[in-house]
């Protein structure tokens, strides 16, 4: 199978949602509409989680026109030279947000940004911080998703999708600094360990620890308090990129969605036991090239049918995982 990041328009993915569960697409929504600003934006709110680290929560929800694609979380350091900012959110105006709850905390010029990884929610608000002057990390392997066609066709897509909070002024941002393995920066006499660790959720993987604040930001390899979205990711990869997260014994993780972590062992453990279910119930089926059908319709869902975006992504997270365990 080609091992190409798995990337498709919301359009395209609601087709497939609807395609595989048999649901109508208004369905994948929730009917809980997110709180907006006057200005006709989003709320945004910084949530403080150590002395001198915040984040902001997306909402559960798949990326539509109502929730202006807050959907990740952002999360930034505040040190003695500056801010240090983790993730950019899936839109210029949802990073102008971010600003403005950033110069609540402090008059401190942001000096960088690192993505842990080019997802189309955690990018498209990175050309506001470049407009600042701050430096942007990440890792090496995301070169490769900004020449691709499918990087291309999504902002196109996102045009349409998001209008207009994505739209025509919107742009993909390369790195100022890109990463090979991992890499320490030191901002204020704060560290900041940039490990990489993909290929896992993707290609370019990287978390952020700050020792100083005990705290990790994890990106899209946690999720809590909703399915995860497997997409392309190498399964077997990301399950040892959470053991090298555990290693670490963060006292707060902040994953890529949902709220932050103060019992990270937990929150790990339901993303790995989710995508090693995932690879149990599928693996026998892919290797003896049975219907992915009739693996799906014989495993037990109860334990996550329940939480937010089940239906919108089980079925299809299952099949990228049946596909790719083929591939192996």
């Amino acid at each position: 199978m080609d091992k190409q990041r798995y990337c498709v328009s919301i359009l395209s993915l609601a087709v497939i949602v609807a395609c595989f569960t048999g649901v109508p697409i208004a369905q994948a929504q929730p009917s809980k509409p997110p709180q907006v600003n006057a200005d006709g934006t989003i709320q945004v709110k910084a949530i403080q989680v150590a002395p001198n680290t915040y984040f902001v929560q997306g909402v559960p929800e798949m990326g539509s026109k109502q929730n202006q694609n807050f959907i990740s979380n952002a999360g930034f350091v505040v040190t003695p030279k500056g801010v240090v900012v983790i993730d950019a959110l899936g839109s210029p105006v949802l990073a102008q947000k971010l600003i403005q709850e950033i110069r609540k905390v402090t008059k401190q010029k942001i000096v960088a940004v690192v993505l842990t990884h080019y997802h189309a929610d955690h990018v498209y608000g990175l050309q506001e911080f470049k407009r600042l002057g701050a430096t942007v990390y990440a890792q090496r392997e995301g070169l490769n998703y900004l020449a691709s066609e499918t990087a291309k066709q999504r902002l196109i897509a996102s045009r349409t999708d998001f209008a207009p909070w994505v739209n025509e002024n919107t742009r993909l941002v390369p790195a100022d600094v890109w990463i090979d393995q991992s890499k320490n920066i030191t901002v204020g006499g704060v560290e900041f360990r940039i490990g990489r660790v993909g290929p896992a959720h993707a290609p370019e993987d990287l978390i952020v620890s700050i020792p100083s604040e005990k705290v990790l930001f994890a990106g899209d390899l946690v999720f809590r308090g909703r399915i995860p979205f497997v997409g392309n990711a190498d399964s077997r990869g990301w399950m040892s990129a959470l053991d090298e997260i555990q290693k670490q014994n963060p006292k707060i993780v902040v994953p890529g969605h949902g709220s932050y972590s103060t019992n990270p062992l937990a929150d790990i453990t339901f993303t790995r036991n989710y995508l090693a279910y995932l690879r149990e119930v599928m693996g026998p089926a892919a290797r003896d090239l049975d219907p992915f059908e009739e693996a799906y319709a014989k495993a037990d869902w109860s334990e996550y049918e329940g939480m937010p975006l089940f239906r919108a992504a089980n079925r299809m997270n299952a099949y990228n995982v049946y596909l790719s365990i083929q591939a192996e």
